[in-house]
Formats: structure tokens, sequence, C-alpha cells
């Protein structure tokens, strides 16, 4: 194997024995092998597509084989076996889709070659024969470090767009716009053209724009569904009962779970990224929704070991289960890990029943609780007084500290560049890396609270917009904001926000704790030239170079 897609790759290259994510060298090989299949489909799509031929099925499994090869998603070799035989049925009617298109139009169907030509072996032996002469390690020795890496720069933004549209699709929402790109976009890198950097580099940034779009659909989809996210004070220590804890990002299957669980004496706890769901108007009416318990992923082996009850994981964050909750621990959506039961249906009996099974938390811990609930809706709505406060001086910076958290020591950074941020200044905050500060105490100024929680990390399409909002409001551009971006990335959903971010052209952003392995020296020097992106230094180093600007 060779993975070097997350940011705790091993010695920040690669991982080439097993992936520090847990995950094998057979389930990543197979990985490997669904997204060539998937670029196949494509090849044949984006020219149907131009014919007027659609096919939503296909569309919707594009989706799927991308989100299913995210960081901590799917680690059951039989499943990704499963979606290869798929893969190699809709191939074949993605074929006779352009067939016929092209014969009703008069033209002659090209011969495309490469993944359009792959067949699904027929067994595990021949799946992983073919596996390993399409590996990332032998594309690098082919195309070298740079287009490799840019390559795969989009391919792992599209992984991440990927899981957006996919939330969005779950809720009713979706566009065909956003298909046909999918598929150009893997057309793409199977041309001549996905050779040359320059090219490379304008795909990624469409990877970008067409994020932004899927983000977009996604906060209707919430939204829409659920309402705007409102300020909402949340505890975070248990209460008396049984419980279930529900991570991952999924809303619906939460509000399934609530439903179903309804009158049976079960508090439901958000963890992770699911603490957002909160602050959602149509998820929060629900008086079993007891809280948040824990905080971000990395820690859950040890938070989901002392948890007294079961536990579901609705998209990807899942670690290896320890065997002393691995029969308590549920999966649903296209997370998966051998061994653990999986919800296909939406029905969770057996997580109920689970539950049931347990102690539950005995007695009702001590009261602490935090404020979420600042999407750009809520912000908006006290937009007067933040320019107020800011055209008066008490407000004299924005900082946006946010993204992935991960188990890397020097993600302490991020606590402590929180805790640095002078009083007069606005913390905004989004995703899981806000678990390294969001219990702390950090006051208000004039009433507005200085760290707003603007949710999960798709909600970064929030904190755009509040951003686009403040620049009309002041009549300049972003970058004329006072406003920094401090970032922190893991995986495939922080790459394409950042693509999103780079599309916009905001520029002076601050990246760790690590930067992308696949991303090298040169193409790094063109987004310093271009956006003048750095990495992390220290708190002190950074806060003082950007007051000053």
């Amino acid at each position: 194997m060779f993975c070097y897609q997350c940011e705790q790759t091993v010695g920040g290259k690669g991982c080439t024995r097993v992936g520090v994510c847990g995950k094998d060298n057979e389930t990543a090989l197979l990985q490997d092998l669904l997204v060539h299949a998937a670029q196949g489909i494509s090849m044949v799509m984006h020219r149907a597509g131009k014919l007027g031929v659609r096919d939503r099925e296909i569309d919707r499994f594009i989706l799927e084989a991308l989100f299913t090869t995210v960081t901590n998603v799917n680690f059951d070799p039989v499943r990704i076996e499963a979606l290869l035989g798929k893969a190699g049925t809709l191939l074949d009617r993605a074929k006779s889709h352009y067939q016929t298109a092209a014969q009703k139009a008069g033209q002659s169907a090209e011969s495309l070659g490469g993944a359009a030509d792959w067949q699904a072996p027929a067994n595990r032996d021949e799946m992983m024969r073919q596996a390993e002469e399409l590996s990332i390690a032998k594309k690098i020795e082919a195309l070298g470090p740079d287009v490799s890496g840019l390559q795969e720069l989009i391919v792992y933004g599209l992984k991440g767009t990927a899981a957006y549209a996919d939330h969005a699709m779950i809720l009713g929402l979706e566009d065909d716009d956003v298909y046909a790109f999918f598929h150009e976009a893997l057309n793409f890198l199977t041309e001549p053209q996905a050779t040359d950097v320059d090219a490379l580099v304008a795909m990624a940034l469409k990877v970008g724009e067409v994020n932004l779009k899927v983000m977009e659909l996604l906060d209707k989809a919430n939204t829409g569904t659920y309402g705007h996210p409102e300020p909402t004070v949340v505890r975070i220590t248990p209460k008396k009962g049984k419980a279930i804890l529900v991570s991952g990002h999924d809303l619906k299957d939460l509000e399934e779970l609530l439903k179903q669980t309804e009158g049976k004496g079960i508090n439901v706890y958000t963890h992770g990224e699911m603490l957002p769901c909160n602050a959602y108007p149509g998820l929060k009416k629900y008086s079993h929704l007891a809280g948040n318990y824990g905080g971000a992923w990395q820690d859950q082996q040890k938070e989901f070991d002392v948890f007294p009850g079961a536990i579901l994981m609705t998209t990807n964050c899942i670690q290896k289960p320890r065997d002393s909750y691995k029969d308590r621990i549920f999966t649903s959506g296209l997370v998966a890990w051998p061994g653990v039961k999986h919800i296909s249906n939406r029905d969770f009996s057996p997580v109920i029943e689970a539950a049931l099974a347990q102690p539950g938390f005995t007695e009702d811990a001590e009261e602490k609780t935090i404020t979420i609930g600042f999407g750009h809706n809520a912000v908006m709505g006290v937009a007067d007084k933040v320019i107020e406060a800011v055209k008066a001086g008490q407000i004299r910076h924005f900082f946006l500290v946010g993204g992935c958290d991960g188990a890397r020591p020097g993600r302490s950074y991020y606590t402590e560049f929180a805790q640095q941020v002078p009083d007069d200044c606005v913390i905004l905050t989004l995703a899981c890396g806000k678990y390294r500060f969001n219990k702390l105490p950090f006051g208000d100024i004039g009433g507005i609270p200085r760290l707003l929680d603007v949710g999960q990390c798709n909600d970064a399409y929030s904190a755009i917009q509040i951003a686009v909002a403040l620049a009309n409001a002041f009549e300049c551009d972003v970058n004329d904001l006072p406003l920094t971006l401090v970032l922190s990335w893991y995986e495939q959903k922080a790459v394409c926000i950042l693509l999103t971010l780079l599309h916009l052209g905001i520029k002076n952003m601050r990246l760790g704790p690590s930067l992308p392995a696949f991303i090298g020296p040169n193409v790094l020097n063109v987004l310093v030239e271009q956006f003048n992106i750095a990495p992390i230094s220290t708190p002190q180093e950074d806060l003082k170079v950007m007051l000053a600007s």
C-alpha cells in the first residue's frame, strides 16, 4: 500500500505497511481500485452526459464510491469488494447509455481505453493484483511528485465534496450540474492535460468552486429540514439514565434514532461533529436529546470505553473499536468496520436493545454547559451590533480557528493560540478542531460572545457567508477585513474546503499542524506566491504578524 491522503501519514510522507488510521494493505488497495473504477464510469458518463444522458443511480454511486474511501469511513474489504462488483455492472450500463445516445446523435462512440476498459475481477486475488498495478506509488514514480500530487489533490478534494453532496442527497437535494462535474473532473484526470501543472491547478480550484456550491446545497438541505441553528446552551455532562451516543456527521440518522427512542427512557447524546445538531430546532425539540458527551474523534477509544450505553457511528471518524465496546457499537451509512454490526435501513432496534441492556449513567453529573449555534443566520441577526463594535474599536480582529482535530502533539498550538487571542478579538470556530478550546471561558464583548461556534466542517459555508456579509458592510474585499484564518486539517473534507477558500481568493491563511504530504515544494511555492498560505509557527509569532497586518 501507499497512502498519504491524511495529515497523520507516517513520517509526513506516506503509510506503506498499515495506515495510521488502522487501514490495512488489502483495504487500502481495494479503495484505490474503487477510485479507478469510478474514473472509468465517469469517463463514459462525461461523454454520455454531453449527449443528454443522465442516470441518477450512477451519479449517486460515484458519490458513494468516493465517500467510501475518505479517511476513517470504510475499513471492511468485504463491503468494498461488493462496491467494486456494483461498479462493474454500472460501467457496463454507462457504456450502453453512451452507445445508444451516440447512435441517436449520428455519432460514433469514442474508443476510450484506460479505466473505461476496466472489468470487475471475479475474485479478491485478482482485485488485489489489479490494485497493485494502479498504486499511487507507481503513479509518483511515473509522473513525479508534483504532477501526481496535484492529481491526488483533485481526487481528495472530490472525495470531500462527495461526502457533502451525499449528505445533501440523503436530505433530498441534488444537482445535475454537480453530478456532471464529478464526471468531468474524474475524466479530466485520465486526459493528457492532467500532466500539465497549470491545468491541474485550474481544475483543483474548480473543485473548490463546485464544493462551495455543494456546501450551499447542504446548508439548504440541513436548514430546510431542521431549521436554522440558533444560539443554544448545551449540556456537556451526562444525566442519569440509559444512553446512546451518536458520532459522525449525519443529521438524518440522528433524527430517525430520536424518533425511534422517543418514550423509551433513553437519553441520546451527540459526540464529535454531531455537537452542532443540538442547535437545530427540528432536532433539539426532542427532550431526550440530552446534550454532548466527549470530544473529538481521536479520543473515542477511551471515551467509548467508559460510556455505559450503545454507540452509533453515522459517517467517517470511526477508529478500531476496542473489545470492551465492540458488541455495543454500530455503524450506518457508508461506515464499516469488520465484525461491527451495520444498520443498513435506519431500523435502529439493535442499537436501542443494546442501550437498554447496558447500565446507563447511574446518577446526574454536575451540570456543565457550552453555547453553540452561531451559523450565518444567527450571526447575521446581530450583524448591526458586530459592525458597531468594530467601528467603535471594541472588536479589533476576527480569527477563524477551526478544522479537523487529530492526535498529533502539535495540535496543542490551537489551544494555545485561542488562549492568547487578545480580549478585544472574536474567535469563529467550526468542525471538531474546536474541541481544543471550546470548553474554555472566553467571555463576551458588549454582549457578543468572543467564541462563536459556527457548526460542522461543512458549515465553513456559514463562515464564508459571515465574512462576505462583513466585507459588504464595510465596502471592502474579504482580504481587507480584520480577519485571519487559522486552519487545522486532517482528511479530505478539509482539503475541499481549502480548495474553496483558494477559489474565493482568500489569502494569508495559516495551515497546520503540518502541510499535506501530497503537496510537494514546487506546488507549495505556487500556493505561497498566489495566496500567501503559510504553515503555522508559534502562537506568539503568528499572532504578532496577524495583528500587525
